[in-house]
């Protein structure tokens, strides 16, 4: 819940830095809902794919307040975020309730970005791996074998807390879900994007991006600003 009018100068303050230094990776910002259009419009035809940060599983009904993956799509967004551990966590999404979101995101022709993350306890009780195996069994709906997907592992304790993981287990957790994608979906799910999200910044990005089986990075606060968000893709 950041972003207002004033965010689209950053967005096309970033768009013209990618203009000038080409990236060799997809590049995409996830605004609140009122942005979405906006934001697309002004950056058509610039490096910089649009997404959302949640959608119903419905195409449409009586859902005060709720976004389908057809309005994302129509307000100009061809990703969405699922399953965000502030989803799970404040909202009480269960496991069924993403892999049905999921469903209805490949539906209307976005892409899915699939959330997973252990919490604090969970890591310090050595059950982290066994959580976020869990979370992508439950999560992960069998259509996605034939459709463009990225999973996210975000450690919920790491998010905003300037705190991250060692190395060694952002490998051993991005090794694991390597693992369980291709456990459901078969080899194909090699070249799936995981993702690395909480508390990533330009001073550690080219550490973390070095990883094995880190394809990318989920940015928080550090997407605000143009220049800081610049210095983390710079690191690919």
């Amino acid at each position: 819940m950041h972003g207002l009018t004033a965010s689209l100068d950053e967005a096309r303050a970033l768009a013209a830095a990618l203009e000038a230094r080409p990236p060799p990776a997809r590049v995409a910002i996830c605004p609140p809902a009122t942005l979405i259009n906006r934001m697309a419009e002004g950056l058509a035809g610039l490096p910089i794919l649009i997404g959302g940060q949640d959608c119903r599983p419905e195409p449409a009904g009586a859902f005060t307040g709720d976004l389908s993956a057809e309005m994302l799509i129509d307000a100009g967004a061809s990703l969405v975020i699922l399953g965000h551990s502030e989803r799970r966590a404040s909202h009480g999404e269960s496991d069924a309730l993403v892999a049905a979101k999921a469903k209805g995101a490949l539906r209307a022709g976005l892409e899915p970005i699939v959330c997973v993350g252990e919490s604090l306890d969970q890591r310090r009780a050595g059950a982290a791996i066994g959580v976020v195996e869990a979370q992508l069994r439950g999560s992960l709906p069998i259509e996605l074998a034939t459709a463009p997907f990225a999973i996210a592992y975000e450690p919920v304790w790491a998010i905003g807390s300037g705190l991250i993981p060692g190395l060694d287990e952002i490998a051993a957790v991005h090794g694991a879900i390597r693992d369980e994608l291709v456990a459901l979906f078969g080899e194909a799910a090699g070249t799936v994007p995981i993702l690395y999200g909480g508390s990533v910044k330009p001073s550690n990005a080219k550490a973390i991006l070095g990883v094995k089986n880190v394809g990318g990075a989920l940015v928080g606060g550090a997407s605000l600003v143009a220049a800081e968000f610049a210095g983390i893709i710079e690191a690919i």
